[in-house]
């Protein structure tokens, strides 16, 4: 008789157990309107329970009108300030604000000349890592899965910090300032071993530059030549600005309120945001789209005729292409209806770029899904609120066009939203009073127990 190992008599055991877990796992889904539960802790029209204040952001995407709530275009507030103000500002004075805004979300102001400076330079200093660890923990085991050797960069990190449960403010501060300086070197230097190891390509290993930006960092690091243009370091620079925060709510940034509450370590609570934005229903999603228009170009003859990319996109409804989830990605939000203000900033700035990139093909193919994909959702799904493109929907198209592979699309987004992240957990230090507890109500029906030897095989 063939001996099997371990691992799979697991696996097996795995399977055949799966069905029984699922049987008495499940809740109907009539139970939850039953007793009033709000799935996802949102209404049906989107609006999420009240769990925490905040001042680091705002969310805008409705407003009263006689007595009742409306959806109106979608906004984003950064310590008060419009996003579009600040990215127009940046933009007018032909300036790269990764930095600046940073400063403004951590320390709830913007900062005069000065104040800025002091700031790049503290962050340039923070700019590495331990001796070896490059070698001795980034390149040791390198996986497909970018999120997990950042995850287990991050955690390894804590063993270097002689400092690392001391939950003073000044200290927690430090440790945010480090992780947000070095969260581009993790991911790169991530990357690269996975390249070079899993793939057999080369492996180069290149320095940040004191001089230079986050944005432009990160493309010097990742390309062989170091080389990049300045319309490249100025749309990802802009990317990296409109993913840094969105709202105490979502999904990564409640992660980090809920095991701050804890009273965990500032390394354990950024390892539970990365876990919690690798989703592919958060961080994950601009991968998703990307796999999906290529698989558009595969199976549609003529991109540019409306009926032919509409059928299509039914058949993505119909959960028929593609990936068989009845999803169009990149369309819809869990808070916006009408427009994600993050996706109209960004539009402009990927047409820029698509036009440096000759990708202007492209850009029209997603621009004729969006306007497509709401009018077809509308049609096929039950929706109780406004459907339009997300910051998701342009952003992968974007590190396409700029060379970067799809292993770093969501570390990229890592890089930026570790800055709202910082912000939430010093929030959370400062206000916190009690560990984040919700209620969950069990509808399990009560059972008489019974004895080991009286009960029988199902």
């Amino acid at each position: 008789m063939e001996q099997r190992n371990p691992l799979e008599r697991l696996a097996d055991y795995a399977q055949a157990h799966a069905p029984e877990m699922e049987q008495n796992s499940g809740i109907h889904p009539e139970l939850y309107q039953t007793y009033g539960v709000k799935r996802g802790l949102r209404d049906k029209q989107g609006r999420g329970v009240l769990a925490g204040l905040t001042r680091i952001s705002e969310i805008v995407s409705s407003k009263e009108e006689n007595g009742a709530m409306v959806p109106c275009e979608g906004q984003l507030f950064y310590r008060g300030y419009d996003i579009a103000d600040l990215v127009g500002a940046l933009f007018r004075e032909h300036r790269l604000g990764f930095e600046e805004i940073t400063y403004l979300l951590l320390f709830g102001q913007l900062p005069c000349q000065n104040d800025l400076a002091d700031f790049k330079t503290v962050l340039a200093d923070s700019r590495t890592l331990p001796t070896n660890f490059v070698r001795d923990v980034i390149m040791k085991a390198p996986s497909r899965d970018m999120m997990n050797t950042l995850s287990r960069s991050v955690l390894t990190l804590a063993s270097y910090d002689p400092e690392a449960t001391n939950p003073a403010l000044s200290n927690v501060l430090r440790q945010c300032l480090m992780l947000i300086a070095v969260f581009p070197m993790l991911a790169v230097y991530g990357f690269h071993s996975y390249n070079h190891y899993e793939r057999d390509e080369s492996l180069y290993i290149h320095r940040p530059d004191d001089s230079l930006s986050a944005a432009e960092n990160l493309l010097r690091m990742l390309r062989p030549d170091k080389s990049y243009t300045a319309l490249e370091a100025r749309v990802l620079d802009l990317a990296l600005i409109l993913h840094m925060e969105h709202g105490g709510g979502n999904n990564s940034s409640f992660t980090t309120h809920v095991v701050t509450s804890s009273g965990s370590d500032t390394y354990s609570v950024m390892a539970a945001a990365l876990a919690s934005l690798k989703g592919p229903k958060h961080g994950g999603a601009n991968i998703k789209v990307v796999e999906m228009m290529a698989d558009l170009k595969q199976n549609v003859g003529d991109l540019t005729d409306d009926d032919e990319v509409s059928a299509y996109l039914r058949k993505l409804l119909h959960k028929e292409a593609f990936d068989q989830k009845g999803l169009i990605y990149g369309m819809g939000h869990a808070v916006y209806s009408i427009s994600d203000p993050r996706a109209k900033v960004f539009r402009g700035f990927v047409e820029m770029l698509a036009e440096e990139k000759h990708h202007k093909e492209d850009f029209a193919l997603y621009t004729l899904v969006e306007r497509l994909a709401p009018q077809l959702i509308a049609e096929e799904r039950q929706i109780f609120k406004g459907v339009s493109p997300n910051v998701d929907f342009y952003s992968g198209l974007t590190y396409s066009m700029l060379g970067i592979p799809n292993e770093m699309f969501t570390p990229i987004f890592a890089i930026a939203r570790i800055v709202g992240w910082s912000a939430h957990r010093m929030e959370e230090l400062m206000n916190m009073d009690k560990i984040i507890r919700p209620a969950y109500k069990s509808v399990q029906e009560r059972r008489t127990y019974t004895c080991l030897s009286e009960r029988e095989p199902d």
